[in-house]
């Protein structure tokens, strides 16, 4: 049960991840075209670029996971809002593409700062072992990003043109999103032990420093394997979607209607999770989600008929997704190191996210649909297994605890 004075924080973030979202990672799927047109550039040069920010995104997220943990993610976010709205600036300002290329490594920053990984880890270091209910409710608000982005991207695109969109994008960064950020997200509270203006520890170490013991490195790679593996499959399914069903024989204008059932599949599932109030460990989220995405993936492959079937389990798997990719390192690692962790699983997230939808375009070139399905079917049947490993290796790393735990006390002790 979320308490009710967070609210305003959750609230506020939420709007923030769906502009953050919009103005970035969803904005050349309706701007792209124009600006191809308007300028001249090849449009595989102007994806290109938003490839090249999301690599940069990948390299930020550790450090920014790391300044979370250390500072909080007021500052974090509000840095980035400002790097989004610079990056928007220098887009609508681009005279050329090596500098509308710059102003993606920027948006980039931007990104790695402050999307979900980072409002993940602002919620988680505010609210502890406490955040799981905020984190579920925050991925309720990132899931009408591109309902209420794409429609308001294509608005401003008629109205203003791809620049004035941009700049508006920019003003909308700065006027609505970091007041929000400032006003309504509270500075964490300091480490115990941290020294506020040094961020050393009490013995000399840095205090935002995160190690695994033995136990805990298996369970870490194999979550990181699985972020990466499902970062790949969503990508190439996000951005190749219409294309694949428009070769099942569907107009674009029903591949788009059929498109739009995910969105509220995402929001439904999640709306489930929240109703549910926590009562099971998130490892078992993370498991339905992973197998609804592989059935989804799979029906797909198969051609079956009811397409919107189809999209309705893997829009559900997905939204369970977010929340089981935001909340299981908390539950797993607890919340002092859980900042600094979820930066290091957003780098190959992140980086599988901006190179996968090329290598898909050229495998649909070459090699057609049906194999770019067939290896979607077969990135979903490698994420079941490698969630059934992450249940083996989890329980593994309990069993030390328990040992001591179970230890008999020596004879004539009392403790």
């Amino acid at each position: 049960m979320i308490v009710q004075g967070r609210w305003p924080v959750i609230s506020a973030l939420g709007i923030v991840q769906i502009f953050a979202w919009g103005c970035s990672y969803y904005l050349l799927t309706v701007l792209g075209p124009s600006i191809a047109a308007e300028t001249g550039w090849g449009l595989p040069w102007i994806f290109g670029s938003l490839t090249a920010g999301m690599l940069v995104a990948g390299a930020v997220a550790p450090t920014a996971g790391r300044m979370i943990g250390r500072h909080g993610g007021r500052p974090v976010l509000a840095v980035s809002t400002g790097l989004l709205a610079l990056g928007l600036v220098l887009l609508a300002l681009a005279p050329n593409l090596p500098v509308f290329a710059l102003a993606w490594l920027v948006i980039g920053a931007g990104m790695g700062s402050g999307l979900y990984d980072a409002a993940f880890a602002t919620l988680g270091r505010l609210y502890g072992a406490d955040a799981r209910p905020a984190i579920t409710a925050l991925t309720l608000w990132g899931g009408f990003s591109s309902t209420l982005c794409w429609p308001l991207s294509a608005f401003l695109l008629a109205h203003l043109g791809w620049r004035g969109t941009c700049l508006t994008y920019a003003a909308l960064e700065l006027g609505l999103c970091l007041p929000l950020i400032l006003g309504l997200v509270p500075p964490a509270a300091p480490r115990p032990g941290v020294g506020q203006a040094t961020g050393k520890s009490a013995k000399g170490g840095r205090s935002d420093t995160v190690s695994l013991d033995a136990s805990e490195r298996p369970v870490f790679l194999v979550l990181a394997a699985i972020v990466t593996c499902t970062g790949i499959s969503t990508s190439i399914f996000s951005v190749h979607l219409l294309t694949l069903l428009q070769d099942r024989g569907l107009s674009l204008a029903a591949a788009v209607s059929l498109g739009t059932l995910i969105g509220p599949a995402q929001v439904g599932a999640r709306l489930m999770e929240v109703a549910n109030r926590s009562r099971h460990h998130p490892i078992w989220t993370l498991t339905v989600a992973v197998m609804l995405m592989a059935v989804g993936l799979g029906l797909l492959w198969s051609g079956l008929p009811a397409l919107g079937l189809v999209l309705v389990i893997y829009g559900a798997g997905n939204g369970l997704y977010s929340i089981g990719r935001g909340t299981l390192p908390l539950a797993v690692f607890g919340p002092e190191r859980y900042a600094a962790l979820l930066g290091r699983l957003a780098k190959p997230n992140l980086a599988a996210q901006a190179l996968a939808p090329s290598a898909a375009a050229y495998l649909i070139a070459h090699a057609g649909t049906d194999a770019t399905l067939l290896a979607l079917m077969i990135l979903g049947l490698v994420d079941v297994a490698l969630v059934a490993v992450l249940w083996r290796v989890r329980r593994r790393a309990a069993m030390p605890a328990r040992i001591v735990d179970e230890k008999p006390l020596p004879q004539g002790g009392r403790g």
